[in-house]
């Protein structure tokens, strides 16, 4: 199974009260990390089979917006167990929940979903430290001996590359 782990993008500032924060949505900046994090997925020919999303609403813009860029047409899979409070315990049973796919995209929230990254690429015993940003994007290729981190990507990075692709584009104007 290979999992791709996209924490959702920028949505502002979090509210004191959980009920609205609940409804907190992607802000400007959350929406265009969106269409660079989708378009480089489909520009290295990413499979995804179903998208599972935190029910928050930041959370399922976000793995909307990639999924519309992906071309997914299946429906947004929403799990408690990808809550900001959710422990591994249920994202593992969450995972079991959707084995029969090969390609799945999990949409949360950190501190829990860099953690549920970790450990599923970790030894047993062993802590792995990997920070999802905003917006960021981890392939891990999971097996039965464990999860093997592949790649992960920032919206940072991604503006990054498409910048200088854009500037390799341009006309060379010449100097006399």
């Amino acid at each position: 199974m290979i999992i791709y782990f996209l924490r959702h993008a920028n949505a502002g500032e979090r509210l004191s009260n959980p009920n609205k924060d609940e409804k907190r949505a992607l802000d400007k900046d959350g929406i265009e990390q969106c269409g660079m994090v989708g378009r480089a997925l489909v520009a290295i020919d990413a499979m995804v089979d179903v998208i599972i999303s935190s029910p928050l609403k930041r959370a399922t813009q976000t793995a909307s917006l990639v999924g519309n860029e992906l071309g997914y047409e299946g429906k947004i899979q929403l799990e408690d167990a990808l809550r900001p409070s959710a422990s591994f315990a249920d994202f593992r049973r969450m995972l079991e929940k959707y084995a029969r796919y090969d390609g799945v995209m999990v949409v949360g929230h950190n501190p829990n979903l860099s953690e549920f990254t970790g450990r599923i690429i970790s030894d047993a015993g062993c802590d792995a430290g990997v920070e999802l940003k905003k917006g960021g994007v981890a392939k891990v290729e999971l097996g039965r001996a464990g999860g093997v981190l592949q790649w992960y990507v920032t919206p940072k990075i991604l503006r990054s590359v498409y910048n200088a692709a854009a500037e390799s584009s341009r006309p060379k104007t010449s100097r006399k």
